[in-house]
């Protein structure tokens, strides 16, 4: 299967069935976490737990869309193990790493940004077996499928015990990951790529690296550093420029003539 014929099939079966997630108002359908005595508990607004119901909920799609394109799913062995879900194709055996992400609007432009994975490990050991499923080359592509919501902070209470309705407006987002890779890494101190945070960007997967190429998107994140990964605190880029600049010290390495900051 091609890489434009799996984003468009895949993309067609998740936005014909929105209304697993979301009702006609386009509130979130999952209220909370119910006990025996049925008591319901919020839901926190941690984007894991998030991503991770939305994950479960979307599965029953997942699983017809892979079944109707004869595509063998793998899921992923543990929590921190890439991809969340890995395809098949059983005719070329072609296959494809699909990472399910969730983040929150910002406003209504702006959203707070999605991790892309690691850029250490796997991401650059790509003959690997660690936390990965399949080693990182022998993916065809890479996509994610980022869901973003919009909630309301001032009513969210966790030590209450009752239904609570805090999300709405749900979008999916389903792109190649370097197309809506950011130039920086994510929040945290965690090694991970960060994303863009502009809406129509993103859902269009108009990030930096989208005219540079897949090629200079691997470059740049697979020699990626921070200020601990190196002996003297120093790091030899950290944005599209510098690292424009530290390549350019290269001869035998072509650039793109013109790399800009996004």
């Amino acid at each position: 299967m091609k890489i434009d014929d799996f984003k468009l099939k895949l993309e067609k079966s998740l936005l014909d069935n929105l209304a697993v997630l979301q009702d006609k108002n386009k509130d979130w359908v999952v209220k909370g976490f119910i006990d025996i005595y049925k008591n319901v508990y919020t839901i926190s607004i941690d984007t894991k737990v998030v991503s991770k119901i939305i994950e479960l909920m979307l599965f029953p799609i997942i699983a017809k869309f892979a079944k109707d394109n004869k595509l063998k799913i793998l899921l992923a062995e543990h929590q921190n193990h890439y991809p969340d879900i890995t395809f098949i194709d059983e005719n070329d055996g072609a296959a494809f790493a699909v990472d399910v992400k969730s983040t929150y609007r910002v406003n209504e432009n702006k959203v707070n940004g999605f991790t892309l994975g690691a850029f250490t490990g796997y991401f650059r050991n790509r003959a690997g077996t660690k936390n990965i499923t399949l080693p990182y080359d022998k993916y065809k592509s890479h996509f994610v499928l980022g869901v973003i919501y919009s909630h309301q902070v001032d009513k969210i209470d966790e030590r209450e015990i009752y239904a609570l309705n805090y999300l709405n407006e749900i979008i999916s987002v389903i792109q190649e990951k370097y197309k809506i890779a950011n130039s920086r890494p994510g929040s945290g101190n965690t090694k991970n790529i960060g994303s863009i945070t502009d809406i129509t960007k993103l859902k269009n997967g108009e990030g930096p690296f989208t005219k540079l190429g897949i090629d200079i998107f691997d470059d740049y994140w697979k020699f990626y550093q921070t200020k601990d990964m190196t002996d003297d605190g120093i790091v030899p880029y950290s944005n599209l420029k510098e690292y424009a600049e530290y390549k350019r010290k290269s001869p035998d390495y072509q650039l793109v003539s013109s790399v800009e900051e996004e």
